[in-house]
């Protein structure tokens, strides 16, 4: 197999787990130069060199880099502003850390499922208050084996969360907007066109999509009151997918069971928002990724793609870069 020597910049900041990167790229990778630049003038002159970066790259620092035709995003779903104009016109390919901890998340997303369906931050509450309280009336449990869930985005995490639900009886179906054939679990895949008419169905409803231009404010006044009533909503994919002042307006008017939150609007979650201290919702800090080998899976996916790269070979987890995903 023919490789092409190429130069990769690994752009600051870079965290501690990433500080043995270039050493075993280097030793991986056949032809390949990495250069870790610290300071701005240094990142400036490595960026003249770069032929692939891994990290972040603001408008200034992309014009910096004239030779580029590779970018790795450091996470999954960057952050906002990572897609910035510049970046979407320029012909530079760009691929993302998906799919390296769909174990996790998924996991995460189930057990916020069941929560919600067993009452549980009720009874955590009434715990804190050493109050013997328990429901036995039949709204008291949502029981999975006779509910219907709709996965907003049947990506690797929404198709693995589909799957768990399903071995617990829960007839899943999903929307997104590329994949079609129904993964293991799924009754059926629709495309997003469809969510307006699937909502009113569902007891649970999930979002693991990403946030693009197309699904910023998905779940808004609007759609949220389209929801069945005593249905729960859960959203591990992005924060600005739902518009937090229209969710706790119809927590409060008793139309939704409850919300399970790993990822909101605006993160740190402010102190004094209402959601911390409301009744019907469970908030989790952005962490249903944690979970062991997350560093080194990221690394295969860097190690994968540079191979490919210097063979000319196509680049696994591209991005549509005018859909950030």
């Amino acid at each position: 197999m023919t490789t092409a020597a190429f130069t990769l910049v690994m752009v600051p900041p870079r965290p501690d787990e990433t500080r043995s990167w270039p050493d075993r790229l280097t030793e991986e990778v056949p032809g390949i130069e990495v250069l870790c630049p610290e300071g701005p003038e240094d990142v400036d002159a490595a960026l003249g060199r770069a032929d692939a970066v891994y990290g972040t790259l603001t408008p200034e620092l992309l014009r910096s880099a004239q030779r580029l035709r590779w970018l790795q995003a450091p996470q999954a779903g960057p952050p906002p502003g990572f897609y910035h104009p510049d970046l979407v016109r320029h012909p530079v390919e760009v691929t993302n850390m998906r799919d390296t901890y769909t174990d996790h998340v998924a996991a995460h997303t189930m057990a916020l499922v069941l929560a919600l369906a067993r009452q549980l931050p009720r009874y955590v509450r009434e715990q804190a208050a050493a109050n013997w309280a328990p429901d036995w009336s039949d709204g008291a449990v949502v029981p999975l084996g006779e509910a219907r869930a709709l996965i907003v985005g049947t990506g690797a995490v929404g198709a693995e969360t589909g799957r768990l639900l399903a071995a617990f009886g829960t007839r899943v179906e999903g929307v997104d907007a590329r994949v079609t054939a129904p993964p293991p679990g799924f009754g059926r895949v629709l495309s997003p066109d469809h969510l307006d008419r699937l909502l009113p169905e569902a007891d649970i409803v999930v979002l693991t999509v990403p946030h693009t231009p197309r699904t910023e404010g998905l779940m808004d006044a609007r759609r949220l009151a389209t929801m069945k009533d005593g249905a729960c909503l859960v959203n591990v994919g992005r924060g600005p997918t739902v518009r937090l002042d229209d969710l706790v307006r119809a927590l409060d008017e008793g139309r939704l069971r409850g919300v399970a939150l790993d990822v909101v609007e605006r993160e740190p979650l402010p102190p004094e928002h209402p959601l911390w201290r409301h009744p019907r919702a469970l908030i989790t800090p952005h962490v249903a990724g944690a979970g062991p080998h997350a560093a080194e899976r990221r690394f295969e996916v860097l190690v994968d793609n540079a191979r490919r790269f210097a063979a000319g070979k196509p680049l696994v987890n591209v991005v549509d870069k005018t859909q950030w995903f």
